[in-house]
């Protein structure tokens, strides 16, 4: 008897931890849901807040190589710490890893070359168009991403992708007839925005997105370094890139104003939004399936959106309602999950911007390739690489 109730009291005690840890779980789900849609949104709307300000403009080439140097002393520091701040055995392990393992240091030097261009692009792009019109029109790093996927990884979509983009595509297309007959006053009116460079902008880097989180994904394969050691070795080569970025595009002017001329509070919370909001957001949605991604990068257009009518006097008409509608539920038709017998197929944020970049427009979309991906998720990931616990 006393056997059998230990038994039964054992059992009770491990359904008991089983109901906690999926509740656990849930929670961590929604959080996950709110941290993306407040990353996703509030980068895109503060950027635009702070390049459409009157006034000194701060350069947008020294804000990326700032989030750069931020991302790499943040990966540094979480090396040191999981070293348990030995700082000798940490210095052998990234001279090692970083030093005499250059050639696998130098592979990445083609996907930090290109998401370094791609935020450039996008400080372009948010400055000369509408919050709302960027959002909706960046979503097309999903239609590049899934078109290099199938190009060079040899990857195959279902028939409810295929479908979806197509109607993401024609959700973008009917937008921006809607905003070529009815742009943004803020847009036309004034002499420092363009909307044609924007969209010119936004395109090239969606492009570039989609190839550079792809090739990421392809070079990967077999690697086996740490998540913040390619981090670092991703921050060198973007932080030596975006300096020669500098120094081609604004090198006089920041020689006569300096490297932070124009910054103010609201752009350091640019910087660090872009810079710990993807490092954040890439820890996060480990614990969210790629629905849950869908939602949120859904969400974030509705909150841009709305934020947009009340930040930017944005005017939200029956045709922009109906391309956004049409993306928001492309977006949520990819990450559906594959039917039984179909076929795997990219992930949409494993190798974009989780919004995300997501792309590395959020500072740290390429990180979601180590995670693990959650029970459900569509996306064949590539050779699990350890997250730091």
């Amino acid at each position: 008897m006393a056997v059998g109730s230990y038994s039964l009291a054992a059992g009770e005690k491990a359904a008991s931890q089983g109901q906690s840890q999926r509740d656990v779980n849930k929670r961590l789900k929604y959080i996950s849901l709110a941290v993306l849609v407040v990353q996703n949104a509030s980068l895109i709307l503060s950027i635009r807040y702070v390049r459409t300000l009157p006034g000194d403009r701060f350069f947008a080439t020294s804000a990326v190589v700032m989030a750069e140097i931020l991302k790499v002393l943040t990966s540094l520091l979480i090396i040191l710490l999981q070293k348990r701040f030995n700082v000798k055995e940490t210095a052998f392990f990234l001279v090692d890893s970083i030093v005499f393992q250059y050639k696998d240091t130098l592979k990445l030097a083609v996907p930090s070359l290109i998401y370094t261009l791609q935020n450039n692009l996008q400080y372009i792009a948010i400055s000369n168009l509408p919050a709302a019109t960027f959002q909706v029109t960046y979503q097309l790093k999903i239609l590049t991403t899934a078109l290099f996927s199938v190009m060079m990884l040899r990857k195959s979509l279902s028939r409810v992708q295929w479908v979806s983009l197509l109607l993401l595509f024609a959700g973008v297309a009917v937008v921006q007839v809607q905003q070529e007959g009815k742009k943004e006053a803020s847009v036309s009116d004034s002499s420092n925005q363009n909307y044609s460079v924007g969209l010119v902008a936004v395109v090239i880097s969606c492009l570039s997105s989609g190839f550079a989180g792809v090739y990421f994904e392809k070079i990967l394969k077999g690697s086996s370094a740490s998540v913040w050691v390619r981090n670092v070795q991703l921050g060198i080569f973007g932080s030596a890139l975006g300096t020669l970025g500098l120094w081609w595009n604004d090198g006089a002017a920041v020689a006569e104003r300096g490297f932070l001329f124009g910054y103010t509070d609201m752009v350091w919370c640019v910087i660090f939004n872009q810079a710990f909001g993807g490092l954040l957001v890439a820890v996060v949605v480990k614990y969210a399936d790629n629905i849950l991604k869908g939602f949120a990068t859904s969400f974030s257009i509705i909150v841009s959106t709305v934020m947009s009518i009340y930040l930017f006097g944005f005017h939200v008409d029956l045709l922009f309602t109906a391309g956004a509608g049409l993306v928001i539920g492309a977006v949520y038709m990819y990450s559906l999950p594959k039917t039984a017998g179909g076929s795997s197929s990219p992930s949409s944020s494993s190798s974009s911007s989780v919004s995300a970049e997501s792309s590395r427009t959020n500072g740290g979309a390429e990180m979601e390739a180590f995670l693990p991906k959650a029970q459900g998720d569509v996306a064949s990931p590539p050779p699990a690489v350890p997250i730091p616990d």
